[in-house]
């Protein structure tokens, strides 16, 4: 970015008139777009230019001159340094106005759509302490906040935290989450502490070396707990010792675990898993159904809301209980197994082969006997031969990561012609995108966001598409 002259630093009088995803207020000055930090849709204020390009700059509010109707004060200490909960300074029914407009504009903009019959969004129940699921890291570089940095104090610079945005090597300490229900802080806290009464050394980021890497909590809405602990080059009795605090500390812990990961990346899904003490599972339920959750199993994060989202992906479905159904991207059949009872078959497919393992082994815990599960990359089990063995499916439900489908997966789907197709995602630009491919032979009938994680600018949407007959009406017409 260009070097901005001290003279053209400051601009005053700007008025925010929207939110950009990185949760930066969106302001304009003749002709040059300002992403403000803090800054909420509605705020006039005075900024200083930090970095500029030709059509547009980030800046930084230096004074408040009229605070935003949306404005509100954010309750956690660590805003604004930390990278999550970015939107936490605007109220929650702003958040809800402007996470249905980003869905809105995505499927106007790059699909095509008409959104005038889009249904409103669903609130998330809870807006605090509503995860399943925090990764903690360990570091020997801590982030020193303005306040440190203002006290004439020697700083402890081992922390347990989360990472600062664009600085892989430096970890904020946490001391108060909201993220996640108790007792995540008081596990989080009393571990750091153990760890630097007894000079066990947290991991330094770039030399890779160091005892405690991360610390990993699951919780679930049947009471079970499962922790995690990370370790990269611990000394002779460290593991020992600190799994044996845990243990002591916290009785109710269902499922302790271990890892041992001197790999350069955090990733454990290629780690062995060691069991301390306890199941190396907990249990998650939902809807009368029992799902076992394992350290490498995925699960939305978002318990209550995950019900909500899958109960919306079946209404819009509209099952008669005859239909086959193919889940794609089943991850570990969550989807899959919440509807299957309701269907004649499901088939699930997942490019993970743990996840596949999972999702059988919830359908068998279930007694559920009318599913079906492949592992392998979707473009390539998603054949025509795959459909002539299976059958050609009544419903398709997709629920892609964030990059949406593949175009061959997108071509298959258009191939197979499927009456229906419920189309689930976590980023409703690349839906719109797959949404305006699919228009060639599909239909948008209805439209629903939901919010799984508040305080931030992520949005899950649903939308049904029903196939279009030879003369462009929709089958049954």
């Amino acid at each position: 970015m260009k070097r901005i002259p001290a003279d053209k630093k400051h601009l005053q009088n700007i008025s925010v008139i929207d939110i950009a995803e990185e949760g930066k207020g969106v302001g304009k000055s003749e002709e040059l777009v300002l992403f403000i930090e803090k800054a909420v849709p509605g705020d006039v204020v005075n900024v200083e230019l930090l970095r500029k390009k030709k059509n547009f700059a980030e800046a930084k509010v230096t004074e408040l001159l009229k605070p935003s109707e949306h404005r509100t004060e954010p309750f956690c200490p660590h805003f604004g340094v930390c990278g999550g909960c970015k939107w936490q300074h605007m109220t929650y029914d702003a958040q809800m106005l402007y996470k249905q407009k980003s869905v809105t504009n995505a499927l106007e903009r790059l699909g095509k759509v008409d959104t005038s019959g889009i249904e409103p969004i669903l609130p998330s129940f809870e807006t605090r302490y509503y995860r399943n699921k925090l990764e903690y890291t360990f570091s020997n570089k801590r982030w020193l906040t303005d306040q440190d940095m203002q006290s004439t104090e020697d700083h402890q610079m081992n922390a347990l935290g989360f990472h600062v945005p664009l600085r892989f090597d430096k970890i904020l300490n946490i001391e108060t989450c909201y993220l996640q229900s108790n007792p995540s802080n008081e596990i989080r806290n009393s571990v750091r502490d153990f760890a630097l009464e007894q000079n066990i050394s947290f991991y330094d980021l770039r030399a890779h070396e160091g005892a405690l890497r991360n610390l990993i909590i699951r919780t679930s809405t049947t009471g079970e707990l499962m922790v995690i602990v990370v370790f990269a080059y611990p000394e002779e009795g460290q593991v020992e010792k600190v799994m044996r605090f845990i243990q002591e500390r916290f009785p109710a812990v269902t499922s302790l675990l271990y890892i041992i990961n001197q790999k350069k990346n955090d990733t454990i899904f290629d780690q062995e898993i060691e069991v301390f003490a306890g199941r190396d599972y907990i249990f998650e339920e939902m809807e009368g159904l029992t799902f076992k959750i394992g350290p490498k199993s995925f699960y939305q994060t978002n318990s209550l809301q995950a019900h909500e989202l899958y109960m919306i992906t079946r209404q819009f479905a509209d099952f008669k209980g005859d239909e086959l159904v193919y889940d794609l991207y089943t991850g570990a059949g969550t989807i899959a197994n919440f509807v299957a009872k309701h269907v004649k078959e499901v088939v699930g497919v997942e490019y993970v082969p743990t996840a596949i393992e999972d999702a059988k082994i919830n359908s068998g815990i279930n007694n559920i006997d009318n599913t079906k599960f492949y592992a392998g990359d979707m473009k390539d089990i998603l054949t025509a031969d795959f459909v002539k063995e299976h059958g050609k499916p009544d419903v398709v439900i997709t629920d892609p990561p964030r990059a949406g489908m593949h175009a061959d997966v997108v071509a298959r789907l258009l191939e197979i012609e499927a009456p229906k197709i419920v189309y689930v995602s976590c980023n409703a630009a690349t839906q719109a995108r797959d949404i305006a491919l699919l228009n060639e032979k599909y239909e948008v009938k209805r439209i629903r966001p939901v919010d799984m994680f508040p305080h931030t600018q992520h949005v899950e949407n649903v939308v049904l598409l029903e196939l279009k007959d030879q003369t462009g009406t929709l089958d049954g017409e």
